[in-house]
């Protein structure tokens, strides 16, 4: 259930964090527990098919538990307006690589790819396929924990199901199997 109230009256905006197709990213500060948070205010859109995507991400986001996906803390309207709150994380992986120009340790590597596929393997059970993996999407917190989020175009599939669209992800991050199978596709994207 999405609550109707003020988000300056629980919340303390202390600035942008990020910027999507859909929405903004704010890095806030709940006044009640002094904890951040990240909330993403989604656009205003007449458009039917964001609507839809807004949905989605929203079910998706309420019953996905895990160490290794952003914990999705509650959802809101104002004004028409959907806000989605999620604890906050300090940078995406993207963000990491380019603070280590010779690149990242290898033991590093490899307990950050450990974490994804423990997510990934994660959403394989719950029957869902995120669809848009890529290094922005993958949030590092200070510890180097990996928390996978950006539920948009993520959606529970069975393996083999047709009829799925072949324009999502990211151009540069499109698996394979996207680009060749013709809308034919399951968990392997």
């Amino acid at each position: 259930k999405i609550k109707q109230k003020n988000m300056q009256s629980k919340y303390e905006v202390l600035g942008v964090v990020g910027e999507g197709a859909y929405g903004i990213v704010y890095k806030c500060k709940n006044k009640e527990t002094g904890k951040f948070v990240a909330i993403k205010k989604f656009k205003e859109t007449d458009d039917d098919l964001v609507k839809k995507t807004r949905k989605r991400e929203l079910r998706m986001l309420q019953q996905l538990r895990h160490p290794n996906i952003v914990d999705f803390r509650e959802a809101f309207k104002r004004k028409g307006n959907l806000f989605l709150v999620f604890e906050f994380v300090d940078r995406n992986l993207l963000e990491l690589l380019q603070t280590k120009p010779n690149g990242l340790d290898p033991n590093l590597i490899r307990h950050l790819i450990y974490q994804l596929c423990k997510s990934i393997a994660y959403l394989h059970t719950q029957d869902v396929i995120h669809r848009d993996i890529k290094p922005e999407n993958l949030l590092v917190d200070n510890d180097m924990n990996l928390k996978v989020c950006d539920f948009g175009v993520a959606r529970k599939v069975l393996q083999g199901q047709g009829g799925l669209t072949d324009y999502v992800a990211t151009r540069w991050y499109r698996s394979p199997e996207l680009l060749l199978t013709n809308g034919v596709y399951g968990p392997e994207i």
